[in-house]
């Protein structure tokens, strides 16, 4: 088992952490926040600061900010990525990530990984011209290229499908999630 040395991701701390939160079930109980201003059009700038996990309140090292907006071709002023294309971005660096960490437990030695990220959408739906269509993504595909010292094709599509088993992002995108939102 390896302790980072490898790939960076020190799995030692995360098989730590699994069996600590097996021990002890509440521990593993995180709430994720990010909060929203809405800006001019449809530009809003959103920034993550902190979160509630391991019983408390933690404070990221830094405050990461993101904006999103939509595209000239939607009447907007295209001041930055889409909120669609950001849930894209998080796959892929979910995924990703858990390729990293899954390689780094397996002793297999990465040079490169590239993942290109693909969704499509009918706007028919998200303009009111079709209620019948759907609003988000009716296909995704993620495609990557990777390179790895002494790892067979198998071996890295394993890496690959077992991120999917512990990406977050992946479990959000495929199975359905209660919403709800709230004004006060």
């Amino acid at each position: 088992m390896s302790t980072g040395q490898i790939n960076g991701v020190n799995t030692t701390h995360l098989l730590g952490a699994r069996a600590a939160v097996g021990d002890a079930p509440e521990a593993g109980k995180f709430t994720w926040k990010a909060q929203n201003e809405w800006v001019h059009g449809t530009h809003s700038k959103s920034t993550v600061k902190g979160y509630f996990g391991l019983g408390e309140d933690h404070d990221h090292t830094d405050t990461f900010k993101f904006d999103s907006d939509h595209p000239l071709v939607f009447a907007a002023e295209d001041n930055a990525a889409t909120p669609v294309e950001i849930v894209l971005v998080g796959l892929a660096s979910c995924l990703t990530a858990g390729v990293a960490a899954v390689a780094e437990n397996r002793e297999i030695k990465l040079r490169s990984v590239k993942a290109s990220v693909e969704a499509d959408m009918d706007i028919a739906g998200i303009l009111g011209a079709d209620p019948e269509v759907r609003n988000g993504f009716s296909d995704v595909r993620v495609n990557y290229q990777i390179e790895a010292d002494d790892a067979s094709e198998a071996d890295l599509e394993a890496l690959v499908a077992q991120s999917q088993k512990v990406s977050a992002v992946f479990d959000i995108m495929t199975n359905p999630t209660n919403v709800t939102v709230n004004v006060s």
